[in-house]
């Protein structure tokens, strides 16, 4: 009988009810599992989870029932909103808005436009659809002020408290922020969508109290086990005059990055039992009450007069009007994440906030729950900083606190992954061609850190190793006896012009003259030109994950449904794409800086796994602050930049074997080549609109490239020859052509 029942099991697994195919998806990622954590619990492959979460193929007995338990647990933990009941109107040209705690009036707006789905042709995933980006907001005159509670265009009456037309009212109605203005002696708080809230706090503290209990900003975690995103409040200048705090910061202030201890401001905190992090009342201050439980009381200001927003990333932001000034943060936070300080500073805590470093345990025989290690996470613990392998650290680091005072370590001592500064002399041929052509990659560092398997956890160090690729690590090799005259495309052995090419082994080009400490993807590089590598030591990780794919899926998301608002689209055809990037900026500056911004956050969160230290008394040997982060990761930082520069280098060698082409220049991300024709067009292997495999491709996506810039060969030369430098960086100056100094290589 039992063998019968077994049958039924069977029968009944076989057939095991399962939620659609994008639902499958949003269980996972709401619980913060990567694709890597379900193929592994079930046993199957990568591929084959993602294909049934794109509904290419269905789970077949025994993992379907295992799949399908799994998900039904999920659903219980991540119940699907429910949907809201269509609303009989003439012209529902706006979604219905749910009613504010507190008075509010609204912009005059146009429509919304919607951000289209886009997909990414080199990626096995399919991008989460992005919010819409809100169109932008006009200012309403001093004279249209609506009194009490009004609501956005196209709205029905607001609703009984407590309630909204969808029935419960989600807890972030008004969106993740809002910038706090004074307009005709009234407080304002511009929220994102062009809803307007008045402020009736008369003091920070007030103000910061009325955030939490009225205001309704915030944003939803990021990942099952995260947090839930802190209201950001962004104060104009005449709302630090109204709170009494100083339109811009004096001297010294600007220099200590915060307000002195004893200003007003901060003892009115003090007194209402407010704390301020150790950056103190900075541009970015974050005001909170220890937390009690899951109960948490924080709040994070941004003063643009105080420097906020780095003109470098953020443009002319901290400049506009306030409804303007919501739209383009709001935008950012919807799809990146609520601003946590500086682009990199953001760009960093997305991968916490993405990884969470704990959560929740399964009951235990109490039926409580207790926090533990989130696996595919850094950990809530920083690693020792006498742990660290010596050659991974820079210069003043405790790990190398025994070295001699002026002791300047050289190659076969420091792990050096940097990104390229490389320029050559053009040769006769090139010269006699007219253009230099220059062509960036889409968000390289980005590109470079999605697939990239990382150490979790401390360096083991290792004697005499065999190379393993799939180990990441720093490796002592030398790798000297490459020669790029002679190397491996694919399975076939090519011979290459080798003096035109940079070395792929060091930032500048040159080639490697003995042992070198080198990350994993240039190792694996070498192996993969058809050369044997031999290390002498290593320090390896064995505890690894791919802790960075789902911070690369959410910028690039986020830059990707950014620039499809801007008219650029994924699926352009190579003329297409060419000619919608031409002038994408003006069509909306304010979405232009997002992209921007965006970007910032990529180079910058890799920047700040390296974070090294500032002023505060620091002396060479001592500690620094972020050596107290689990994610003061310089290996993680270095593999990133080690395969960003072999992806650009793998290409630039694949279309060289193709058309004997050499670049002229490299900076970072930017390749120069010699053309005849100012379009990249013009020298890129395109046949029947396909471009060569594993070579250059013009598109939008990470990965591919875009126009840079063209200026004349006889630009060039003039240039080079007026600071007498025959190898000055081409590439630092290509965009625009202007050269207001020599190549200092800053």
């Amino acid at each position: 009988m039992s063998k019968l029942f077994d049958a039924v099991d069977a029968l009944l697994a076989s057939r095991a009810v399962l939620p659609p195919p994008t639902e499958r998806k949003r269980l996972r990622t709401a619980h913060g599992l990567t694709i890597d954590e379900v193929a592994t619990t079930l046993d199957v492959r990568r591929a084959t989870v993602s294909a049934w979460e794109s509904g290419k193929t269905e789970p077949r007995p025994p993992e379907r029932d295992a799949y399908a338990r799994l998900l039904d647990k999920l659903a219980e933990l991540y119940p699907a909103a429910p949907a809201a009941p269509t609303v009989d109107v003439e012209r529902p040209t706006a979604p219905v808005a749910a009613p504010v705690a507190a008075e509010a009036r609204t912009l005059p707006a146009s429509e919304v436009p919607e951000a289209e789905a886009v997909a990414v042709t080199e990626n096995p995933q399919t991008p989460a659809p992005a919010a819409a980006a809100p169109a932008p907001a006009t200012r309403p005159s001093r004279t249209a002020r609506q009194p009490s509670t009004s609501r956005r265009p196209g709205a029905q009456e607001p609703a009984p408290a407590r309630t909204s037309s969808g029935g419960t009212r989600p807890r972030f109605e008004n969106g993740p922020l809002a910038v706090v203005d004074v307009e005709d002696g009234k407080v304002l708080a511009y929220c994102t969508g062009g809803l307007v809230l008045d402020v009736p706090a008369k003091s920070v503290p007030a103000l910061v109290d009325w955030t939490l209990r009225e205001a309704k900003l915030g944003a939803p975690k990021l990942s099952g086990p995260g947090k839930d995103a802190d209201p950001l409040i962004v104060l104009t200048e005449a709302a630090c005059e109204r709170y009494g705090m100083p339109v811009t910061l004096t001297e010294e202030e600007r220099t200590a990055g915060r307000l002195p201890e004893g200003h007003k401001v901060t003892k009115q905190l003090a007194r209402a039992e407010w704390k301020l992090t150790k950056r103190g009342f900075g541009p970015w201050a974050r005001i909170y009450r220890p937390a009690k439980g899951s109960d948490r009381q924080c709040v994070q200001l941004c003063i643009p007069s105080w420097n906020a927003l780095d003109t470098r990333h953020w443009g002319d932001a901290g400049q506009f009007p306030p409804a303007e000034l919501a739209r383009v943060l709001g935008v950012y936070a919807s799809r990146v994440m609520t601003p946590r300080g500086s682009t990199a500073v953001t760009g960093l805590e997305l991968m916490t906030a993405l990884h969470p470093p704990t959560r929740a345990s399964e009951p235990d025989a109490d039926s409580k729950r207790h926090s533990e290690h989130n696996p595919g996470s850094l950990g809530k613990d920083a690693i020792d900083p006498l742990n660290f392998p010596p050659c991974e650290v820079p210069d003043g680091h405790p790990a190398l606190k025994d070295l001699p005072r002026f002791h300047v370590r050289g190659p076969a001592e420091k792990l050096f992954e940097e990104a390229y500064d490389w320029a050559r002399p053009m040769t006769d041929a090139e010269c006699t061609l007219r253009h230099l052509v220059g062509i960036d990659v889409n968000l390289a560092f980005a590109a470079g850190a999605n697939g990239l398997a990382v150490g979790l956890g401390e360096a083991t160090h290792v004697k005499a190793p065999v190379f393993d690729p799939k180990l990441p690590g720093s490796w002592l090799v030398d790798l000297s006896h490459v020669d790029l005259s002679r190397v491996k495309v694919g399975k076939e052995w090519v011979n290459l012009d080798g003096s035109l090419l940079p070395s792929p082994f060091t930032p500048k080009g040159e080639r490697p003259e003995g042992p070198a400490w080198y990350a994993t993807p240039t190792v694996a590089y070498a192996a993969e030109l058809g050369y044997e590598v031999r290390p002498v030591e290593a320090w390896v990780r064995y505890e690894t994950g791919r802790y960075l794919d789902g911070w690369y899926t959410r910028l690039r998301d986020a830059y990707l449904a950014t620039m499809s608002d801007l008219g650029v689209d994924a699926d352009l055809a190579p003329g297409d794409f060419l000619a919608a990037m031409d002038g994408y900026k003006d069509r909306d500056p304010e979405l232009a800086i997002v992209v921007s911004a965006v970007k910032a956050t990529v180079k910058g969160g890799l920047g700040k796994l390296r974070e090294r230290p500032r002023a505060e008394g620091w002396r060479p040997g001592e500690p620094w602050r972020a050596l107290s982060r689990p994610t003061w990761r310089p290996d993680i930082r270095a593999a990133v930049i080690s395969r960003t520069r072999i992806n650009l280098h793998r290409k630039i060698v694949k279309h060289a074997s193709f058309t004997g082409q050499y670049p002229i220049a490299i900076l970072s991300d930017c390749v120069v080549y010699a053309a005849n024709g100012e379009s990249p067009l013009d020298f890129l292997p395109y046949r029947e609109g396909k471009p060569l495999p594993g070579g250059f491709k013009l598109g939008i996506n990470p990965g591919l490239v875009k126009h840079e810039g063209t200026q004349d060969v006889l630009w060039g030369e003039e240039v080079r020859e007026k600071f007498n430098a025959p190898e000055l960086n081409l590439a630092r100056y290509i965009k625009d052509g202007t050269v207001t100094d020599v190549d200092s290589g800053e």
